[in-house]
């Protein structure tokens, strides 16, 4: 049996872990058995650039930490080498860049399973939420939705002056002559 001051230490890491899990928009658990070094360390650069934060952890404080947060749906996916990756401002930014990788990287590079706004997703919703616009483009495309109706009114009031002209050019050019 642990001492006191390791299951402290371990106590600690779990409450930490829960926390990270309750607070992120999103997050992925991969199985990243099988890959290099160099890929590794270009994995995590990428992931840093996309503001995800990375980590391998142990199945079992993951475990811990997933009943604390009502996340036990994880529990049948924490076998194996496990590497959590999360964001807290991004819900689609860990999806996106692990799929990537684990496309790139064929049978070495896994998705687990993932969590968004409270709810534990499989590998399929994280690859569907992976191929989901960024929230930029998301709000571009609604707000192009709302002007559309406005510029076909436009177009419509256009089309009756333009008609308007051409019918009082004709009369003048007709008088004229």
């Amino acid at each position: 049996m642990p001492n006191a001051k390791v299951l402290e230490q371990k106590k600690a890491i779990v409450d930490e872990l829960a926390e990270n899990m309750k607070t992120a928009q999103a997050g992925v658990l991969v199985d990243y058995k099988g890959i290099t070094v160099a890929a590794d360390t270009q994995l995590r650069r990428d992931l840093r650039a996309a503001g995800v934060v990375y980590h391998v952890v142990k199945n079992s404080l993951l475990t811990f930490a997933a009943r604390k947060i009502g996340f036990e749906a994880l529990e049948p996916v924490l076998k194996g080498t496990t590497a959590l990756a999360y964001s807290k401002d991004d819900m689609i930014a860990p999806a996106k860049v692990l799929c990537e990788y684990a496309q790139k990287s064929g049978d070495k590079f896994k998705i687990k399973a993932g969590f968004v706004d409270g709810g534990v997703i499989d590998a399929a919703k994280v690859a569907v939420l992976a191929e989901t616009p960024p929230k930029e483009q998301l709000i571009a495309r609604a707000l192009a939705g709302f002007n559309s109706p406005i510029v076909g009114f436009v177009n419509v009031l256009n089309g009756n002056l333009r008609g308007l002209v051409v019918a009082l050019n004709a009369i003048a050019e007709k008088k004229g002559a």
